[in-house]
């Protein structure tokens, strides 16, 4: 696929000769004045700036039937997009076991030549971050009984990986809930933590907002220095009727040891071990009327030594045909296979094996990680195949505030799945990421 050059805009070329003691020169002042009283623990005004570059170039869409390409009027052009997302947030002290926050979000588009599903843009290939503004969490919590916490109102929830539910946390725009989630930490049962509530709306990433009856449950036990043991059950029933079908309702067990870069079960100082086991099962529910059942499997096996760990997994959702999926379309997919979200939307009809390398290699005592990936894709049989997908990342932090990202991902479709099914655009895709972040 031929490459087209990436000119970089000067506002976020600009971030990257900012010295880390430069910064540090001025983060104490910034962090009294923004929060009351003991740093942060009884209120605080939070503030994130996330200043982004990306470019999205895709090969021609091949038509399914044939193989052979599109009309040149189907074509998305090569997307660009420099956009500038800000939250400012208000923490209220505590008061007899009540505190509450307010919270605001707006995304400036300052380039915008892409397809946000929000702009008319549909020449372009598609960029989900709309130049949109709104109230992105109101809550009020309690703590007033023992070991637990009751939080009502829009809020940010993330659970195990974000694989069910998450706040697709890489775009600009996050998705928040409509919910009450309580949160119980079993003092008696060491280790144990109970997560169950209810969600009425879903306040997408794209600044829409979709009605859902869902009652969630998660129950994580920590089974010592071996890992999380993880049981859940969400059930998702969609209300209006352009989203009636991605309505289900799924059960799963999880064991895992591995959550973020270091994280193993010790074999000596300097080498570990890491894992994880999930089953799931899924079927129709609510205002689904396609009966389907589907399960998902994913295995990762791996290990540390010194700065690296090296991780061989796969993840397999099965697929019957149309609406008859293993969906997961409250979670952080762009997490998942692969980040050029290829897809990232549905899982193909006949269902997506995904057999995956990762290495990633720590440095500065975890201010600096280097990461890269391999996928390759198949359907749920592992006869049918995809294509395959490299990704590497590198990001620099200047302390807990501040930090640069350079990111980059490139699908390679195989031609022959196109001439087979229609279910997604299976074409080659390349992706670039430039981005700067300033957070308190």
């Amino acid at each position: 696929m031929p490459l087209k050059k990436t000119k970089l805009p000067a506002s976020l070329l600009a971030l990257s000769v900012v010295s880390g003691s430069a910064l540090a020169g001025i983060t104490q002042d910034v962090e009294d004045a923004l929060n009351f009283y003991h740093y942060g623990k009884n209120g605080a005004i939070k503030f994130d700036l996330n200043t982004r570059y990306e470019n999205v170039n895709q090969e021609v869409v091949s038509n399914p039937t044939t193989g052979l390409p599109q009309t040149g009027a189907l074509q998305p052009h090569t997307a660009e997009a420099v956009t500038s997302r800000l939250r400012i947030g208000l923490l209220s002290p505590t008061f007899h076991g009540l505190q509450g926050f307010a919270e605001y979000e707006g995304n400036l588009a300052m380039l915008e030549d892409f397809n946000s599903n929000r702009n008319d843009n549909t020449a372009y290939s598609r960029i989900l971050d709309p130049q949109k503004s709104e109230l992105n969490q109101l809550w009020i919590s309690y703590a007033g009984i023992p070991d637990t916490l009751v939080k009502g109102g829009r809020q940010r929830i993330k659970l195990d990986d974000d694989r069910f539910i998450g706040n697709v946390g890489w775009r600009q725009m996050e998705t928040t809930f409509d919910s009450v989630l309580i949160t119980h930490n079993n003092q008696q049962i060491f280790g144990l933590t109970v997560n169950a509530g209810y969600i009425g709306n879903v306040n997408t990433f794209t600044s829409t907002t979709e009605s859902i009856n869902a009652p969630i449950l998660n129950i994580n036990y920590k089974v010592g220095d071996y890992g999380n043991l993880v049981g859940y059950g969400y059930w998702l029933d969609y209300t209006e009727r352009e989203n009636a079908e991605k309505s289900s309702q799924t059960y799963g067990l999880r064991m895992n040891n591995y959550q973020k870069p270091g994280d193993s079960l010790k074999l000596s100082d300097n080498y570990g071990l890491v894992y994880t086991a999930e089953w799931g099962y899924q079927q129709n529910y609510g205002n689904g009327k396609t009966a389907y059942q589907a399960k998902r499997i994913n295995l990762m096996g791996g290990f540390t030594a010194y700065n690296f760990t090296f991780q061989g997994a796969m993840e397999q959702l099965d697929g019957k045909g149309l609406n008859k999926t293993f969906d997961t379309p409250l979670g952080t997919n762009h997490a998942f296979q692969g980040w050029a979200d290829v897809f990232v939307t549905n899982t193909p009809n006949q269902g997506i094996r995904d057999v995956f390398g990762t290495v990633i290699s720590t440095f500065d005592r975890g201010d600096i990680i280097l990461t890269g990936v391999y996928h390759d894709f198949s359907d749920d049989t592992g006869q049918l195949h995809y294509g395959k997908e490299w990704d590497f990342s590198a990001l620099k932090k200047f302390g807990k505030h501040y930090s640069l990202l350079a990111k980059y991902a490139y699908y390679s479709a195989d031609d022959t799945y196109t001439k087979r099914d229609a279910s997604f655009a299976n074409t080659d895709t390349q992706k670039i990421w430039l981005q700067g972040n300033i957070s308190f």
